[in-house]
């Protein structure tokens, strides 16, 4: 029994570390609007070498599917516009498709979101009729094959789905898309599955650089913006955006429905007149994003609230038209070297190396407290590392995501691990004194544990 439990304690003690003890998730979306990415398969080891375990693509390649085949990674899969005529005639072509793109491939590979139809409202044909009663009749479909409860349905929007989000508690949906939105809404909310929106606070500021300051785009604002009706206060606009859908929904009397933002991220390159898309900016913006996320903050309407979000995109897409932008969303190139470095832990930027035999970068070794330690140390050793360490110990205080469980063995290692991440994850970094040790114990090997013991 002592054994058991301290394997168990184990297994729990590095989940915290590396950000499992958080309840919002990051993904990332897969485009493949280029003509040099690599195969599916490299996709999948490079999504893999960077422990990302949600993803979403936009339609049902069977290449794809198959690459992401007993990864566990959780899988949102898109039913394109063009489909959606099809799809919302016949019962019948719903079937099909579920039963040739889908059902040879699962569970092994972990579907768990169709999105049916995406940005209806921005298609240049006029398919937003044909959204619910595809959606209907590919939960129909679900059900026959009973994974209605383990597959949800739902469609992505952009946010000019409003007609008003400033201030957010002004936030209201266009009437002239009532005509689908309410079957729509009605249709999530009795099947609890998520609204899906597509945020992009770059857009905001680049298009109304006079009214939105750069700094409040990148999470990085020392002001506040006050809501004169509600009197929250916002410091980035993404929260501003999320809440706006949130009160939009709550116009309605949709309170139960929860938002689910399936694009957000920032360009790293642009036209000469796009000057905010830079890969530092980008860096910015999607490291304050992901720490916003992991740590549950919520947003001011909906303090502490999870939220799952994907960063647009894995890769920079050369065949989408538009702006120099268009082409400069992604985390890496189509070589698989980072266009930045991006830590998807929310603990500090750092490498992402795509040498995926590689087990001595950081993605591959953690520093946790010894246990041959002595309290004192221990002690000695956390209050250096949040004190003169510069370690960002607010996880692990009380009432906040990482704060169970409440010892010092875990509060320690989840500092040296943070110290130790951010500071090149050498052996010097893990020293504390003798109280803390590096492993390279794969986590996913203490996930299992925990749950099959």
């Amino acid at each position: 029994m002592g054994s058991s439990f301290s394997l168990i304690f184990a297994g729990f003690q590095l989940l915290m570390l590396l950000g499992f003890c958080r309840g919002g998730n990051i993904g990332v979306c897969y485009g493949r609007n280029a003509d040099d990415l690599p195969t599916p398969d490299r996709a999948v080891q490079l999504i893999q070498l960077h422990n990302i375990k949600y993803v979403r693509i936009y339609d049902s390649n069977i290449q794809v599917l198959k690459a992401f085949a007993n990864t566990g990674i959780e899988l949102m899969i898109g039913v394109p516009n063009s489909d959606l005529l099809a799809f919302s005639q016949f019962q019948s072509n719903a079937d099909t498709w579920l039963r040739n793109s889908i059902l040879p491939y699962y569970p092994a590979t972990k579907i768990t979101y169709i999105t049916v139809g995406a940005e209806v409202t921005e298609a240049p044909n006029n398919v937003s009729s044909l959204v619910v009663p595809a959606m209907q009749n590919i939960l129909t479909s679900l059900r026959k094959a009973g994974l209605h409860r383990k597959i949800k349905v739902s469609s992505t929007h952009s946010l000019g789905v409003l007609s008003r989000s400033f201030p957010p508690s002004a936030g209201a949906f266009d009437s002239k898309y009532a005509f689908f939105l309410r079957p729509m809404l009605e249709f999530l909310a009795e099947n609890q599955s998520p609204f899906m929106v597509n945020i992009y606070p770059y857009y905001a500021y680049r298009d109304s650089s006079s009214n939105v300051s750069l700094d409040y785009a990148l999470f990085e604002s020392s002001s506040e913006v006050i809501d004169p009706n509600t009197g929250l206060l916002y410091t980035n606009m993404f929260d501003a955006q999320v809440d706006a859908i949130n009160f939009a929904l709550t116009a309605l009397n949709f309170r139960t429905i929860q938002i689910m933002v399936t694009e957000t991220g920032w360009p790293s390159k642009g036209s000469p007149k796009e000057t905010a898309a830079t890969s530092d900016n980008a860096q910015t913006y999607n490291t304050n994003l992901i720490r916003h996320v992991i740590n549950d903050t919520g947003t001011p309407a909906k303090p502490g609230d999870e939220i799952d979000v994907y960063i647009f995109s894995l890769f920079n897409e050369n065949r989408k038209p538009g702006m120099e932008s268009e082409r400069n969303w992604g985390l890496f190139f189509p070589d698989q070297t980072s266009v930045y470095n991006l830590d998807f832990t929310g603990q500090g930027a750092v490498d992402m190396t795509t040498d995926t035999n590689s087990t001595n970068s950081s993605n591959g070794t953690w520093c946790i407290a010894s246990a041959n330690a002595s309290e004192a140390d221990l002690r000695n050793g956390l209050d250096w590392a949040c004190g003169s360490g510069n370690v960002d110990c607010s996880a692990i205080q009380p009432s906040q995501p990482c704060f169970e469980p409440d010892n010092l063995v875990s509060h320690a290692s989840y500092a040296f691990n943070s110290y130790y991440q951010q500071n090149g994850a050498t052996d010097v970094a893990c020293s504390f004194g003798g109280a803390g040790v590096r492993t390279n114990k794969n986590p996913s090997m203490y996930k299992k544990l925990q749950k099959t013991s």
